[in-house]
């Protein structure tokens, strides 16, 4: 399997190129050259185990690591969560929820950052070079990455989170980690501002070359490679449906376009259901056809503060039928202006996705709603996805939910919604009174750059 850039610049790349290179050199974002049909081999993978089946996926996705080596990356990956199934589904009420919050982090982010890491670490190795992995967090992606990075040889990674505007516990989980290869920087401005310094710091050819960047947000085809498998996993979970819906809490498109990736690999996925708290952008776009950058609006559910959705590009460019001269159209006007208008015609738009957006006042509802009916405890990003999804449930099909992060990673909102109830884990418990370590800058460019060289 070779890759490609959205905007058609990069062309004829390996997998393990693809990893290392993270953000297309074009400015675009690599994708499989084709998605190949699974749905014949769907009912000989029902008996696999978590491990052996995202062997199965994966393998469509990569063909330059040695089958048995894949195999161990994968093993030592997973091993380090808590639960069997890895992503074990739970029948709460009338919804199935997806419970990605089993790994060393407590949040979906561990499913894809404990490969990638492994992953990277094997090419470097393997290629006896170096990488500085540069990225950007609102919350659980920083944590993540440095939980697969942290103590490995070759490797130094950089976070950049916005000053003050991820929760104490998710600050607490990236600074409290002081192994010489983390660098925790938190800068003075928003997510989309870390964001941004991160892209633009990778389109220095020079600069990216010279220092070896390497990326773990999910603009790393790895990550959704990985993020895959758990749909699948899922779909066994439920018992093999003829079809089922699924709902995702979504910031940067990265979850819910794995999902849309499985269903084009076969899996009998009927609908989508993007959800999103009052930073409604994709919401909006997916209700009106115009992707229209707003004021960011800060949320009980931090991870989803974002006005521009990093991974929006792979999706859009299957949108525009892999036209890389529309899609750069699409996104430089973007870009420019903060607006864009769909470039495919509105009886082509994509039906099966739906959408909608939450407020506060019902991210708390929903979450002592929960409580209240079913003593099940839910974060707040795992509430917008279920008050989404009642929103559009279809009894004549299951509905699955994704809940991305344990509750207790969100004491705050859950003390809010919750002040009588205990909510914690033994793991977040564990961080208390340990030393931390981070450098604040402003938003530039230079500062940023500035401290990696150093």
């Amino acid at each position: 399997m070779r890759y490609k850039s959205t905007r058609g610049g990069v062309t004829d790349v390996s997998f393990k190129d693809a990893v290392i290179m993270g953000l297309a050199h074009d400015g675009g974002l690599l994708l499989p050259e084709s998605i190949p049909d699974v749905a014949p081999l769907l009912d000989s993978w029902v008996d696999l185990s978590y491990q052996q089946l995202a062997h199965e996926v994966m393998s469509c996705f990569v063909d330059d690591i040695e089958d048995e080596i894949l195999k161990e990356i994968i093993e030592r990956s997973y091993s380090t969560f808590k639960h069997s199934d890895i992503t074990p589904v739970r029948r709460v009420g009338g919804v199935h929820i997806l419970e990605l919050f089993h790994g060393p982090t407590l949040a979906f982010k561990d499913v894809a950052l404990q490969f990638l890491g492994n992953v990277f670490e094997h090419i470097l190795n393997e290629r006896n070079t170096r990488a500085n992995i540069l990225g950007a967090t609102s919350g659980d992606t920083g944590s993540a990455a440095i939980a697969g990075i942290r103590g490995k040889q070759n490797i130094h990674i950089y976070i950049m989170f916005p000053q003050g505007k991820t929760s104490a516990t998710q600050e607490l989980q990236m600074t409290s980690v002081l192994d010489e290869n983390v660098h925790n920087i938190a800068i003075e401005g928003n997510f989309d501002d870390c964001q941004s310094l991160m892209k633009t710091i990778f389109s220095d050819l020079t600069f990216k070359e010279q220092y070896g960047l390497a990326a773990v947000n999910s603009v790393n085809w790895a990550r959704i490679l990985a993020q895959i498998v758990y749909y699948f996993s899922a779909y066994y979970q439920l018992g093999r449906p003829a079809e089922f819906d699924v709902c995702v809490p979504t910031g940067n498109f990265g979850n819910i376009f794995a999902g849309y990736v499985a269903k084009k690999m076969g899996l009998p996925i009927r609908r989508l259901i993007l959800a999103t708290n009052e930073n409604d952008i994709l919401a909006r776009f997916f209700n009106s056809g115009i992707y229209e950058r707003g004021l960011i609006s800060f949320t009980h559910s931090p991870a989803m503060d974002i006005q521009i959705a990093s991974n929006f590009e792979r999706y859009l460019y299957y949108q525009c039928d892999q036209n890389t001269e529309k899609l750069t159209e699409f996104m430089l006007a973007f870009a420019e202006t903060g607006k864009a208008v769909q470039l495919f015609n509105s009886d082509r738009f994509d039906e099966s996705i739906l959408a909608a957006a939450v407020s506060n006042d019902e991210t708390i509802a929903t979450i002592r709603r929960y409580h209240a009916q079913h003593s099940y405890l839910v974060d707040p990003h795992t509430a917008v996805g279920l008050t989404v999804a009642e929103q559009f449930k279809d009894t004549s099909v299951p509905l699955l939910s994704l809940s991305t992060a344990h509750p207790a990673k969100f004491d705050n909102v859950m003390t809010l919604a919750l002040p009588d109830v205990a909510v914690n884990h033994p793991t977040l418990d564990a961080l208390n009174g340990l030393p931390t370590r981070k450098t604040v800058l402003p938003v530039s460019i230079e500062a940023v750059k500035a401290l990696i060289r150093e």
